[in-house]
């Protein structure tokens, strides 16, 4: 074997072994971190999903247990149930019992009045389970039950009764064994899939859920990568086998020049050294360059492997216009940054909406007992004073109502203060800190800097201050032992600042409890795009918040 026949297989070798190994490494770290982030993002939508039809189902026994209204609504020539089942309370799955196999879910009470039966309107949960966003084009959310046929409708058989498909899968499997997990297996249609899968969490009612989405979608990308890696590679190694032989060409050429000049020196002349020793330098030239393409592609594996560790802070810088290799590994780094970024501003939308329903519903509990409860009681006191003669026990019952009223009004206020919408966050705190003032020992000074006029405190954001001052106040009153609480909120043109001090103890915030409320006040800061610093002394504890100003 001649030397260049060893130079190019030991050379091809070389870097066919250093692309393979990269592009190998590149396509698994993203396959692995693409197959995690499925899972994460079904796991989000069933739990979501389980989370609703949970709430839908004791929201409607709730109603059911509670209320009068509730009226038997079965056909009996539809739904055949057994006097056993009748006697049991509670919620249940009716789908074996009914006629057609319908999916059935209802609720048994029985009481001295006899049994009543209520059964669930199915459009409601079918209307959960049939929400798309997220799911891509295959993805599905589905209900089986304990026999394992499915309960909910498929999207895939849109005219099939639900009951007549069976989904004995390792998923549903599993959570009937009480296993909740997540993984890539068959599903009932003995198509691969993403699936996720737990029980609902719901008395007599033993149903999986399951959120799935096809193997073939979610993997359509990792196709295309791994054909754009085999062509990159394929180019590489074309040019791979290309640099080598002319590289080969420059080593074989020096050495033939240098026997040539051996020869001509055993035959006694020696004129021809100059042109031994500028192949030399060329020789030089030759290694000097295989160890510059041996930095690179060291480079390239480093920056491969930071993106496979999701360090998608560091860099990479081209080595030229022609470096396709970078320049795919950087547009995979970026595509991976932008799935971070949206994944964070989906979680920070979620805590959003999640605090809003909360306090919509308080702003509602607030409304109903002081227009719903309230008018009734000062109706009370009126009856008691034209129709109540004995004037001891009038008295007596008027200090009653009265005492009523004004708690009513408190727990009116303490959910939603009504003072927040009419007169805006500094009036609103500056009534809830006066309020207090009655009730505590301690002195609370509190300074309103906010624009009266033409504030810019979004009603958002006003809730979530009062919110916040709430828990901060109550933390001091219960743990720190604090004598003094100075409350500022001022309103600048581009910001909120709210600033709360307290002499108290403080707190070790590395190990603070989440009774504290500590994580709460941080969640409703974030999720109106502000920052906060906590300094906790043993002499006193400060909170500095600053909010945006949404415009």
């Amino acid at each position: 074997m001649n030397i260049k026949t060893l130079i190019l297989i030991i050379i091809n070798s070389l870097i066919a072994f250093v692309i393979v190994v990269l592009a190998f490494s590149s396509y698994k770290e993203f396959s692995n971190v693409l197959n995690d982030r499925i899972l994460q993002q079904l796991n989000s939508i069933k739990t979501l999903k389980k989370n609703q039809i949970e709430h839908l189902i004791k929201s409607e026994l709730e109603k059911f247990e509670t209320t009068d209204l509730y009226t038997q609504n079965i056909d009996s020539t539809q739904l055949k149930l057994s006097d056993s089942i009748k006697k049991m309370n509670g919620i249940h799955d009716f789908t074996p019992y009914h006629v057609d196999k319908k999916t059935t879910i209802g609720f048994i009470s029985n009481s001295l009045g006899g049994t009543t039966i209520k059964v669930l309107d199915y459009t409601k949960i079918k209307k959960i389970l049939l929400e798309r966003t997220g799911m891509g084009n295959s993805g599905e959310s589905y209900l089986v039950g304990k026999d394992f046929r499915m309960r909910s409708q498929s999207r895939f058989y849109p005219n099939t009764t639900p009951y007549t498909l069976s989904a004995k899968t390792e998923g549903v499997s599993n959570a009937l064994k009480g296993i909740n997990g997540k993984g890539v297996f068959k599903d009932y249609r003995g198509v691969n899939v993403y699936s996720v899968y737990s029980l609902l969490e719901i008395p007599n009612l033993k149903m999986v859920i399951l959120s799935e989405i096809d193997v073939d979608e979610v993997t359509m990308p990792l196709n295309k990568l791994k054909k754009r890696l085999v062509v990159l590679t394929l180019a590489i190694f074309l040019l791979a086998v290309m640099l080598s032989l002319f590289l080969t060409r420059i080593i074989a050429n020096p050495i033939k020049n240098m026997q040539k000049s051996l020869r001509i020196m055993a035959e006694g002349d020696y004129n021809q050294t100059n042109e031994f020793i500028k192949n030399s330098n060329e020789i030089k030239e030759m290694f000097d360059a295989l160890a510059n393409l041996k930095v690179s592609l060291q480079g390239a594996v480093k920056f491969s492997d930071d993106i496979g560790k999701m360090n998608l802070n560091t860099d990479y810088q081209l080595k030229s216009s022609n470096d396709h290799l970078g320049k795919s590994l950087l547009a995979m780094r970026d595509k991976l940054i932008e799935f971070r970024n949206n994944e964070e501003n989906n979680r920070i939308k979620s805590k959003r909406i999640l605090v809003n329903s909360l306090e919509n519903e308080r702003r509602r509990l607030s409304r109903e007992l002081h227009d719903g409860v309230g008018p009734y009681l000062t109706s009370l006191k009126h009856y008691i004073e034209n129709k109540v003669d004995n004037e001891l026990k009038k008295i007596e019952m008027k200090k009653i109502v009265d005492d009523t009223i004004s708690e009513i009004r408190l727990m009116s206020n303490a959910l939603m203060p009504a003072s927040i919408d009419d007169f805006g966050i500094g009036i609103a705190l500056t009534n809830f800190i006066e309020s207090l003032k009655k009730a505590t020992s301690v002195s609370i000074v509190f300074e309103d800097l906010t624009y009266q006029d033409n504030s810019k405190i979004t009603n958002h954001q006003a809730i979530n201050i009062f919110r916040i001052c709430q828990e901060l106040i109550n933390n001091s009153l219960k743990h720190s032992n604090a004598k003094k609480i100075r409350i500022t909120l001022s309103e600048f043109d581009d910001f909120i600042s709210f600033f709360y001090f307290d002499n108290g103890i403080g707190f070790d915030i590395s190990t603070v409890k989440l009774g504290l409320g500590i994580n709460n006040i941080k969640e409703r800061v974030e999720i109106c795009n502000g920052k906060i610093t906590i300094n906790p002394t043993s002499e006193n504890t400060t909170f500095e918040i600053e909010l945006p100003i949404e415009l």
